[in-house]
């Protein structure tokens, strides 16, 4: 393939799990993929070995303390760096990349995913918290802009793939399959006791430590039901949870006359990652296959909403629309942040989100400005409620 139509990606968050295994994606196909633009937020040594590998346009550290030494590290290139929280709506605002691999972890990816959008970029979307807390407003922008969203989760990605083909074909509904994570069939007496490495250990999966935690919360779940509202155009109640403890199905589309499609595959990331970077097209790779030979069971079960109370905090948000789902997960990034550093326990993230849900006031139809008034509420009441 020439260099001409090779597709420029810029990855934001290229630190993170996501990020990192993107690179490793598109160094497997230096014909089909080159690195235009990086950013990370605190991790300057990564960053720094990542431009040196694989030579961008642009880099970005978000953490401003740091750019100082992520420019000398780079004087002798030909990168551009670029510091603070600003600099990565700038860089989005760059016309030499062709998508956008949306990885920042949280409500911070929000703002430099619009900016990509509003220039017209193609969005490969792994950053779930953007649909959740402004989805109407990024959806209505990209119908505007004409500009794809590909989603980069598994899930989403499965049903993604479950509807090529099907776009004449009502969705009865879908059906997002959950691991369980580490504490499946656990109850609260167990759960009172768990500490941040347990909840760390999932089964299946190898994330980052954010979304490994709303994992075992089912939190993530919940999440993905918000998500999948807006990326399908969907009621809440054409989105069904299981849990399907193998992660060999990623998610399940059932259409109008009763048939339901899957998508499978081994659990890797790398997969969907792929499949959103080269779509339309599927691209060979060496990743390991699945042996149906040696997967003896393939088995599903409800979700134990009444253990697991986030998933029924997230479904109510659902429900409820408006600047809920943004209250939510700020709520639930603070309080995931402090158990994280051990200020709280396990069950008490719900508590946490649950107080501040009851507290903040809900707004039926939110503008940006509106989200973002909201987030900071929800943070600062939820950060209150820790003491931190």
């Amino acid at each position: 393939m020439s260099e001409a139509i090779k597709k420029r990606i810029a990855v934001f968050g290229s630190t993170g799990s996501i990020g990192t295994q993107a690179l490793e994606v598109i160094e497997a196909h230096p014909d089909l993929f080159e690195v235009e633009i990086l950013t990370a937020q605190t991790n300057d040594k990564l960053l720094i070995e990542q431009a040196l590998k694989f030579n961008p346009n642009a880099v970005v550290i978000a953490d401003e303390s740091r750019y100082e030494k992520v420019k000398l590290a780079l004087e002798s290139t030909d990168v551009k760096v670029f510091g603070g929280e600003n600099a990565l709506d700038e860089v989005a605002d760059f016309d030499t990349y062709d998508m956008m691999l949306a990885a920042i972890v949280g409500f911070a990816g929000l703002k430099p995913t619009l900016r990509a959008i509003e220039n017209g970029k193609a969005i490969a979307l792994a950053n779930k918290e953007t649909l959740v807390v402004a989805g109407d407003l990024v959806m209505q922008l990209a119908v505007e802009k004409r500009v794809p969203i590909i989603p980069v989760d598994s899930e989403h990605s499965a049903i993604f793939q479950c509807l090529v083909g099907e776009t004449r074909n009502r969705i009865e509904k879908i059906i997002l399959t959950a691991s369980g994570g580490p504490f499946l069939g656990k109850k609260p007496n167990f759960l009172v006791n768990v500490k941040r490495d347990h909840a760390l250990q999932h089964p299946n999966w190898k994330m980052g430590a954010k979304i490994t935690i709303d994992s075992a919360t089912l939190m993530n779940k919940g999440l993905e039901m918000i998500e999948a509202k807006w990326l399908f155009n969907l009621t809440p109640e054409q989105i069904e949870v299981v849990i399907h403890p193998q992660s060999i199905i990623h998610s399940m589309v059932q259409f109008e006359d009763g048939s339901i499609k899957a998508q499978m595959g081994l659990p890797d990331m790398k997969l969907p990652i792929q499949y959103a970077l080269a779509f339309p097209q599927r691209v060979a790779n060496n990743n390991p296959r699945p042996n149906f030979k040696k997967i003896p069971i393939l088995s599903f079960e409800p979700p134990d909403v009444k253990t697991f109370r986030n998933l029924s905090l997230a479904e109510m948000a659902l429900e409820k629309g408006g600047n809920f789902p943004c209250i939510l997960n700020a709520a639930n990034e603070i309080a995931v942040w402090a158990f994280l550093n051990n200020r709280i326990g396990f069950l008490d993230i719900t508590a946490v989100i649950e107080k501040t849900l009851q507290k903040i006031n809900y707004i039926e139809k939110p503008n940006l400005t509106d989200y973002f008034e909201s987030d900071g509420e929800a943070r600062n009441f939820a950060a209150s409620l820790i003491r931190m």
